[in-house]
């Protein structure tokens, strides 16, 4: 992925005080200090609500649609299978399946109607429809589909990236404080790999630990570790890919109690980072906020994760 134009020549603290649920509020003096979680949510296969194909080899749970995700599994023969998910615009975001794992697939528009659609590779170009069902899904909080790992974000309670965000927490004051050092944390450790980025293999998925293991990545990998370890702290977190004129990058949305979400409040192009502060105080308005992060006139978005 290419260096993009977007620096802004600041990078200012974010301040974010609130997240998924079930987090209490601490104030920010040096006296306080942020609470750690320790229980993550997780994408499960509760076999409660199950579609299969014929032969078996194909399996739709929906048994945690409420929490904005289903769970996807392949053991069929095919070489390569995707997993295409249409809104009710039409608009399709494709997901590489890994064969033979239980695969978290999430539903990023919100309520609505959805239509998942399992293709197996056969040639060539040429793909044929394992399986097809419609979904209806009303969220129970709307936030839930960023509040889960699922397979551009991909972890769970051992995951060293997980492990890392405790740890992180654990010597902060604040959620502003954490997302401050995981931010430093991250581009002080990884470091771009342009090798890989020259020969990117097609459909690529990134692994948050193996990034954190290697310490390099490319764009994709730095938003994917990113990712985890914001949301497995309790941060509703959006990871999206797009364009900002015609560098293809991405950048990260995050979600507070006092503005809603906050768009590219993380951006990136795997070289350079910009951290912008886009509240400054919980009494600015979003109206605010755009002064610093534009109107997003200048971003296409591809696919949100």
């Amino acid at each position: 992925m290419h260096r993009g134009s977007l620096a802004l020549g600041l990078m200012i603290m974010i301040l974010l005080n609130s997240g998924c649920k079930d987090k209490k509020e601490v104030d920010e003096d040096t006296d306080s200090h942020r609470e750690t979680i320790t229980q993550i949510k997780v994408a499960e296969s509760l076999g409660v609500d199950v579609l299969t194909n014929d032969s078996g080899t194909i399996s739709f749970d929906a048994s945690d649609l409420a929490h904005g995700h289903i769970i996807v599994k392949y053991t069929g023969t095919a070489d390569k299978v995707q997993v295409q998910v249409e809104d009710s615009k039409g608009n399709r975001t494709p997901y590489p399946l890994k064969i033979g794992s239980n695969e978290a697939i999430p539903f990023t528009e919100g309520d609505g109607d959805y239509k998942v659609t399992l293709l197996e590779h056969v040639e060539n170009n040429l793909y044929s429809i394992g399986l097809s069902q419609n979904y209806k899904v009303e969220m129970r909080d709307e936030n839930d589909a960023f509040c889960y790992p699922n397979q551009y974000s991909d972890y769970n309670p051992d995951s060293a990236c997980v492990k890392k965000g405790r740890e992180i927490s654990d010597s902060s004051s604040s959620d502003l404080d954490y997302i401050k050092r995981v931010y430093n944390f991250i581009i002080k450790e990884i470091k771009y790999d342009e090798e890989f980025a020259k020969n990117i293999p097609v459909n690529y998925i990134p692994n948050p630990d193996e990034t954190l293991s290697t310490k390099k990545g490319i764009c994709l990998d730095y938003a994917s570790l990113t990712t985890a370890m914001l949301r497995s702290q309790g941060l509703p977190t959006k990871l999206e890919v797009g364009y900002s004129g015609e560098a293809y990058h991405a950048w990260i949305s995050v979600w507070t109690k006092e503005t809603g979400w906050i768009d590219n409040v993380i951006r990136f192009d795997g070289k350079k980072w910009t951290l912008i502060d886009p509240t400054l105080g919980a009494n600015n308005s979003k109206q605010s906020v755009r002064k610093y992060i534009g109107d997003g006139s200048n971003y296409t978005l591809k696919f949100v994760y």
